[in-house]
């Protein structure tokens, strides 16, 4: 029980959606000299209002705590850079953007998506709170604003006259712990014909597919479309489409506008989905609150194998630094009695301690030295890719472990 009140709504919070006690941050990673110091660890405690349906975490930090230096690169993925190239194309395609339109991305992290619309020459403009990636952003060109979003950002640019004909944001939604403070702010920038495009992992997927990792610390809020409308509803924008994506183990792409703007009419894929997640009882309290159990049991096979694998006289290894996979490993207590250490192509996690854990990262090469019989990829909605990069594995019979939805080895 919390005595939280409802990010959206204000209902009181009586129900436990998924417990996956105490964890630290999953994006602070440790250097060398910190390892024997303390480290804060939080609940990780998530919750189901019965009222609107969202699903949600305590706010333990302020946001400017954890993401004023972030150690989250998103060019360091070409599945991610292919997606956001194929993004702009899309929107350019659609809607006529061109060099007299302004396109404004909240939390544009180092310029990975802004990019590909400059280059068709349309103007851009980034908002990134974290200091650190907004500086690479501005190393490639990119006006970058250093400031978190909501109605006073919003305020501030509309009086330098700089409004957004498209306005998007890309997994950010659920990093916003004050979200009508947020969605209030994107109704002020958006010209009266503008649009909204918003993209987060649907919660649909989260219970279907068991993707209890993706909670963590720096995610405040998990939503299903039902809840999402009903938050832009209240601001005075409308979901006129939306598209079911297979970013990040299953996403859902929003499409907004201002209620009064009649030239955009509300898609049949809207009614589609709803539909769709009412016939999985999304629309009911009951449903959420059986996903606890599920969770318990995947931990339980994950260690069983591990335990065995270990017992076999097995060598294990991480692919990957990801926030989910900190939130997996800590829940499930695997350290480096089972895990030698994990990789990372970005240089920025490289040398550095998993939080919580304390498994050591090294950057790929490392895998050809050691020669794992298995290499367990914590970023798993990349596992096509990594499988692709680390095919050489098999040649000393290595195998690949994926740990979500079930374990399962992939040959």
């Amino acid at each position: 029980m919390t005595h939280q009140k409802c990010r959206f709504c204000k209902t009181s919070l009586k129900h436990t959606f998924v417990d996956l006690g105490m964890s630290p941050f999953s994006n602070s990673y440790l250097k060398l000299k910190q390892l024997n110091q303390a480290e804060k660890f939080y609940p990780l405690c998530t919750y189901i209002c019965d009222r609107c349906l969202l699903v949600q975490l305590e706010e333990f930090e302020s946001p400017d705590h954890i993401f004023s230096d972030y150690a989250y690169f998103s060019s360091y993925s070409d599945t991610w850079l292919n997606h956001a190239k194929q993004y702009t194309s899309l929107m350019i395609d659609r809607f006529g953007f061109n060099k007299s339109s302004q396109v404004v991305e909240i939390a544009s992290n180092d310029g990975y998506l802004l990019q590909f619309f400059q280059e068709r020459n349309i103007p851009v403009l980034g908002i990134e709170p974290a200091n650190n990636v907004a500086q690479v952003a501005e190393s490639k060109g990119i006006p970058t604003l250093v400031k978190f979003f909501g109605v006073q950002t919003a305020q501030e640019l509309v009086n330098q006259n700089k409004k957004a004909d498209l306005l998007l944001g890309n997994n950010v939604l659920a990093h916003v712990p004050n979200i009508n403070d947020f969605v209030q702010g994107m109704k002020i920038l958006l010209n009266p014909e503008g649009v909204i495009t918003l993209e987060f992992p649907h919660l649909w997927q989260l219970i279907k597919h068991n993707q209890f990792d993706t909670i963590y610390h720096e995610h405040f809020s998990y939503f299903s479309f039902i809840t999402v409308e009903k938050i832009f509803a209240h601001h005075g924008l409308t979901l006129f489409d939306v598209e079911e994506l297979p970013t990040h183990g299953g996403s859902l792409r929003i499409y907004g506008k201002h209620d009064c703007n009649q030239e955009l009419v509300v898609s049949d894929r809207v009614l589609v989905l709803k539909d769709k997640e009412k016939q999985a009882g999304l629309d009911q309290v009951e449903t959420y609150l059986q996903f606890n159990t599920q969770v318990m049991s995947t931990k339980r096979k994950l260690l069983n194998f591990l335990i065995t694998a270990k017992n076999e006289g097995k060598t294990i290894v991480g692919y990957g630094a990801p926030a989910k996979g900190n939130t997996l490993l800590n829940y499930c207590g695997i350290r480096s009695d089972f895990l030698d250490y994990t990789c990372d192509r970005s240089p920025h996690k490289q040398g550095l301690f998993l939080p919580g854990t304390h498994i050591p990262i090294y950057a790929p090469e490392k895998i050809k030295e050691t020669k794992p019989d298995y290499v367990l990829i914590l970023p798993w909605n990349l596992k096509n890719e990594i499988k692709e990069q680390l095919a050489y594995i098999h040649e000393w019979g290595g195998k690949f472990i994926v740990p979500i939805p079930e374990v399962e080895v992939l040959e």
